[in-house]
């Protein structure tokens, strides 16, 4: 009787110290949540590029993020890449354009790193389409949010060529 008291109080004790464990070592997010949470970050790209929101817009890059734009040179930290969307948001805004995803992104999430890459299309305000594309973007967790380190898009359709270039 003494020794299946001291093997229950073992087993207890046992149990406690894993639960205590446990508790101050919650399992991390599964893969397929935190996917889910990057890619939530691309849709509110979308709704502050479409809004004008260029403080919103800013906000997703890390301080030290890199942004690849189409035809321009790579802004490299938060206050140029703020530069950058200000003139292009305005830009696109007064165009009347506006961006859409594919409805079928792609990525992956390894620890606190994570990339997604899709497609996107711009349509005029008539609802013509007159860019498609795709992009891909390269995030941090940083304090538990999803913020882009690096990111990049092109057009699939051809470059117009301008007068003094006639190299493509």
């Amino acid at each position: 009787m003494i020794c299946l008291k001291k093997s229950l109080l073992f087993i207890t004790s046992v149990l406690l110290i894993a639960m205590g464990s446990v508790a101050a070592h919650p399992p991390a997010k599964s893969a397929a949540s935190e996917l889910a949470a990057l890619q939530a970050v691309d849709q509110e790209w979308l709704h502050a590029y479409n809004a004008g929101d260029v403080n919103k817009l800013t906000s997703l890059y890390a301080k030290d993020a890199v942004l690849l734009p189409p035809r321009a040179p790579a802004a490299h930290g938060r206050s140029a890449i703020h530069v950058f969307f200000a003139q292009d948001v305005a830009a696109s805004q007064k165009a009347g354009v506006t961006f859409h995803l594919g409805a079928h992104p792609d990525g992956g999430v390894v620890g606190e790193w994570g990339w997604c890459s899709g497609t996107y299309s711009v349509t005029d305000k008539s609802g013509k389409v007159v860019d498609v594309g795709k992009y891909l973007s390269v995030s941090r967790k940083e304090a538990g949010a999803w913020h882009y380190v690096r990111d990049t898009w092109n057009s699939d359709g051809a470059m117009a060529a301008s007068a003094g270039n006639t190299e493509l």
